[in-house]
């Protein structure tokens, strides 16, 4: 998986590349193809993003002074893969789940490793912030404004989905002061974030 899914599309950060070597992904996704190269199915109609996107998500949001200590939020828990990843680089991860099913199993899998809360994760998580990274994992049309709230005023990163359902752009977000740079990665397609400041439909 890390050689042909990862380091041949270039994540070349080792501590990343470890990361992915020692987290152990059959953990958190049921059967045989958990190391394949896609997206598969969850509990609740959701999803577990294949291991490159994780990765590229986690190299883009990667704070300039590196994981040790950061603050991180994590909105859509899912299997608690990506939380499991950042906390093993080093960061203080907080994490939300509007599905308390997949809440309770990521709590189970993570232990006191990673905060796990469960409620709308389009509000954010003000009472732990500002963060350094902020990512998300569903899709929506623009950036919820309490995510960039609560970004790290001095150069805070939040990468994320958006677009409509059927076509996004992974997008970081820099955060100066009050200022916001958007660049867009790449082409990916996510379960849509559901909640005030996203999509209110299923």
């Amino acid at each position: 998986m890390v050689a042909e899914q990862l380091e041949a599309r270039g994540i070349i950060d080792p501590d990343l590349l470890n990361a992915f070597r020692t987290v152990p992904r059959h953990e958190f996704v049921a059967g045989d193809a958990a190391y394949g190269d896609h997206a598969l199915p969850l509990d609740a109609g959701q999803t577990i993003s294949q291991p490159y996107v994780v990765a590229r998500m986690t190299a883009a949001a990667r704070p300039p002074e590196g994981w040790e200590g950061a603050n991180v939020l994590e909105v859509g828990t899912g299997s608690g893969y990506q939380a499991a990843i950042l906390a093993h680089l080093g960061a203080r991860v907080t994490t939300i789940e509007r599905h308390n099913e997949l809440a309770e199993q990521a709590r189970a899998r993570l232990g006191n490793a990673v905060t796990v809360i469960v409620g709308d994760g389009t509000h954010g998580w003000a009472e732990d912030g500002p963060y350094r990274s902020i990512l998300v994992t569903a899709g929506s049309p623009s950036v919820p404004q309490p995510l960039l709230d609560q970004l790290d005023r001095s150069g805070g990163r939040l990468v994320m989905p958006v677009g409509d359902r059927r076509h996004q752009f992974l997008t970081l977000v820099e955060r100066t002061d009050d200022e916001y740079r958007t660049t867009e990665l790449e082409p990916v397609v996510f379960v849509p974030l559901i909640g005030r400041y996203g999509l209110t439909e299923e």
